[in-house]
């Protein structure tokens, strides 16, 4: 009978829809899951005051074994610096101390090896594995769907719920695939993948929905480029940004500190291999980009998706027939000081910076020290690199990336979002303007009236040396 009639196998199901349905213990109607937390991030501007109300109420912490922080946020990057060098950022980074030594949570303090930003300390130190369920009160946690975690920011009152139950409840998204098909051309990094992605779409192309980056362009992405392309995620409006793992992740984590070992290791990888989309597995959206078409991005507004190619002109809101989109146009226009129709190559820029969570890591170093090396900073121009992490720094220094980058006359910093978010005394000066490899050009992110251009690490150090925005191709 069977031969005949055969039983129906399971539908083909998406990396998503597997790891959600590995965390959710319980249906709670209406479309939300009840999901238990494999990893609770904490980093300092919210983890001592959510263990704090946590405390107040008389609450413990469910599994502070599964909690991890780091100070990264508040704390300044300067190469002397203590606890106390950002005075705001010393009370919070005490905070976190006070709560972690209470719960037993363990924390990667100031001056300890494994200390950074919590979204490159977590890769880094196997703490991100496929299929785990990552959640951080932070919204760039996306970056660790990278090595194919489900990952995502939570708010203050859900800090606490993890907290006191490693539990959370969530409603399920719908799933968008992006798939990047083609050969990337010289120059072109994951960070032009998701600018120019972004600049179709929209801030809102994602809205409400679990996006996998897939194609060949995807697949032949290192490791810590697929956590940079998946750190953007939140700013095409998806909370949720997922690569499928293979062999390429699974050597990068093997022999890290948190990491399976041994015989766990071999049967962690095992089920990791189960975890990438069916054949046949569908999509709530799906869309297709020519990584060929793709060339190096910089953006001109007050948006991410106010972006464009660094061959191209400034956009004229006079083109635009929708008069909320011309009118913000404008005003991004009047912020950024720019006239429409100029290239966007050749703009003088101030300030440099080289860090954040979205490209702070080893291999984003090495490509901003090759076009760095035998070159000079431009007269006026300041520029600092700033490591992820503890790790990233000692790493850079053991190969001499320092080195190149002091001789070039860039500030060689200690570990911490620094100029990201402004949140740390590290500002850029009102008006000036800043060439970043950070992922918000917001008004005011990097400092009240400051000027911000998005761009991958060897854009940003060929801005540094030439002292205006440059094609990284014509170094």
């Amino acid at each position: 009978m069977n031969a005949l009639h055969p039983v129906p196998g399971p539908a083909p199901a998406s990396l998503f829809d597997k790891v959600w349905a590995m965390h959710a213990i319980g249906e709670l109607g209406q479309g939300v899951s009840l999901l238990h937390v494999d990893r609770h991030l904490l980093h300092d501007l919210e983890g001592g005051p959510r263990l704090s109300d946590l405390r107040t109420s008389g609450r413990t912490v469910a599994r502070p074994d599964l909690t991890f922080a780091t100070p990264d946020h508040a704390m300044s990057s300067a190469p002397d610096r203590n606890s106390d060098t950002y005075a705001p950022g010393g009370r919070l980074v005490r905070s976190l101390r006070r709560g972690t030594a209470w719960a037993g949570i363990r924390l990667f303090d100031l001056g300890s090896p494994a200390q950074g930003i919590v979204h490159v300390v977590g890769p880094e130190q196997g703490l991100t594995l496929p299929g785990s369920l990552i959640v951080c009160p932070d919204s760039h946690t996306c970056t660790h769907g990278g090595f194919g975690a489900l990952a995502f920011g939570i708010g203050a009152s859900e800090v606490v719920h993890v907290l006191a139950t490693q539990t959370l409840r969530q409603r399920r998204p719908r799933t968008m695939r992006i798939r990047f098909e083609g050969a990337l051309g010289a120059g072109v990094t994951a960070k032009d993948m998701i600018l120019f992605a972004i600049g179709k779409l929209g801030t809102a192309g994602a809205r409400g929905h679990a996006v996998e980056y897939a194609g060949s362009a995807v697949r032949a992405l290192a490791p810590e480029a697929r956590l940079t392309l998946c750190n953007l995620s939140i700013e095409m409006g998806a909370k949720i940004g997922m690569v499928a793992p293979d062999e390429r992740i699974y050597e990068y984590l093997a022999g890290k500190p948190f990491s399976p070992k041994g015989a766990l290791f071999d049967a962690a990888v095992a089920h990791w291999r189960t975890l990438p989309s069916d054949d046949g597995a569908r999509f709530d959206v799906e869309h297709v980009i020519d990584a060929a078409a793709i060339v190096p991005q910089v953006t001109w507004g007050t948006s991410p998706e106010d972006v464009l190619p660094v061959d191209g002109r400034v956009p004229d809101p006079a083109t635009q027939a929708d008069p909320a989109r011309r009118a913000a146009m404008q005003r991004a226009l009047d912020y950024m000081g720019l006239e429409p129709g100029q290239s966007i190559a050749g703009t003088p820029v101030d300030r440099v910076f080289i860090g954040s969570c979205t490209n702070s890591r080893i291999s984003d170093l090495r490509a901003a020290a090759r076009v760095a090396a035998g070159r000079r900073v431009a007269p006026g121009v300041t520029a600092w690199v700033v490591p992820g992490s503890e790790e990233t720094r000692r790493q850079a220094e053991a190969e001499g990336l320092d080195r190149i980058f002091l001789a070039a006359g860039f500030e060689w910093r200690k570990p911490g979002c620094s100029m990201c978010v402004a949140a740390n005394g590290e500002t850029v000066a009102p008006g000036q303007r800043s060439v970043s490899t950070t992922n918000r050009n917001f008004v005011g992110r990097q400092g009240p009236g400051a000027r911000t251009h998005l761009v991958s690490p060897a854009m940003a150090a060929a801005a540094a040396v030439s002292g205006r925005i440059v094609d990284v191709r014509t170094l």
